[in-house]
């Protein structure tokens, strides 16, 4: 909810196609302490719904620790958050901010049915999930993306792609092909 909606505000900017999606089995906001989450189901609460909860419950609160500013960002990107696994469009290329993110989608994308066989790069990069980090995270998905694009021959380059890449950000990349 906060790095990949980063990205996907900063890619939408560049014109890039992108869309951004959550991964686990519900949205799970911080609330009040550690152990008392905000919870709200995919494709059933919007980012309005959940904006106005939040101010319902503790507007100083959630003003103070930034969440209602991210909620704001994203409901003027889309309408609510989205679940990968019941997502049915194909991707080239699926872009992951967290490991654990990147194993859920690959696990989800090799227990599929098969399709036609058509190739999806998945690449992780780890960002750190705080305002500032996910920020940068966007800066370098943005270039990851553009250096991406660029490829006359996306399957033969992305390895030296992503080698440079990696070099540059200093930062840990995998990278997976998966077939649809």
């Amino acid at each position: 909810m906060n790095r990949s909606m980063e990205a996907h505000s900063f890619l939408a900017k560049k014109g890039f196609n992108v869309q951004s999606f959550g991964s686990g089995n519900q949205v799970k906001l911080p609330g009040p302490s550690p152990d008392r989450p905000n919870v709200y189901e995919f494709n059933s609460a919007t980012y309005n719904d959940i904006y106005n909860d939040l101010v319902m419950k503790d507007k100083t609160l959630y003003t103070q620790n930034g969440l209602l500013h991210m909620l704001d960002r994203n409901r003027r990107i889309k309408e609510s958050p989205q679940k990968f696994q019941t997502c049915e469009d194909r991707f080239d290329v699926i872009i992951c901010l967290e490991e654990r993110v990147y194993d859920q989608i690959l696990e989800d994308l090799q227990t599929r049915e098969s399709g036609d066989g058509q190739s999806v790069h998945v690449i992780n990069m780890d960002i750190q999930d705080n305002h500032e980090e996910a920020t940068i995270g966007a800066l370098f998905v943005c270039d990851l993306c553009t250096r991406l694009e660029a490829c006359e021959d996306l399957d033969n380059e992305i390895d030296e792609v992503l080698t440079d890449f990696e070099s540059k950000c200093n930062r840990n990349i995998l990278h997976t092909i998966c077939f649809y």
